[in-house]
């Protein structure tokens, strides 16, 4: 509103009259004084009043706490996952053996992330048993988190891939 006044009235003056540029600044600043509302005066005095200082929340703070039990809903090394993790290691035993018969065939490894380790057959076996471990790790974690769809899940993918990998290994020979 006061940006509107301010350009109204300067241009108002500018077509009514020939004043100087300053002369119309003056009466410009004037006329947008007056639209604008008075704004109170500080009252800079001490006062008697002891000053109690502001809250520092200026909304209620609502406390919320964790359960009290975290309990797990299964222990890990339960039926289930054992069988998940038997599972995991026969696989990637069987990926190993596979691996290992191609490779010593004159056959390549195809995996990027294996490709360093498929120049031995320690590092070979030290891969397969890293991953496996891994997968047991992961599946820890998720169960630790309350993620226990993830921590059977987890073990299914390994399994699935490994099994793949050896499926192929052998229609590939």
């Amino acid at each position: 509103m006061a940006a509107l006044a301010i350009m109204f009235s300067g241009q108002t003056a500018k077509a009514q009259s020939s004043q100087t540029p300053a002369t119309l600044h003056a009466e410009t600043t004037e006329v947008a004084l007056a639209s604008l509302p008075a704004a109170p005066a500080m009252d800079l005095r001490m006062n008697d009043a002891p000053v109690t200082p502001a809250p520092f929340f200026a909304s209620p703070v609502v406390a919320v706490s964790a359960p009290e039990s975290n309990r797990p809903e299964h222990r890990f090394w339960d039926r289930e996952n054992t069988i998940l993790f038997a599972a995991t290691g026969a696989a990637a035993g069987a990926d190993f053996f596979v691996t290992h018969m191609n490779l010593s065939g004159g056959g390549r490894e195809l995996d990027p992330l294996v490709r360093p380790f498929a120049g031995s057959t320690a590092g070979l076996a030290t891969n397969f048993a890293v991953e496996t471990v891994g997968v047991i790790g992961v599946s820890y974690f998720f169960h630790r988190t309350g993620h226990h769809r993830l921590e059977r899940l987890t073990s299914a993918v390994n399994i699935s891939s490994s099994t793949f990998a050896v499926a192929y290994g052998i229609a590939h020979r």
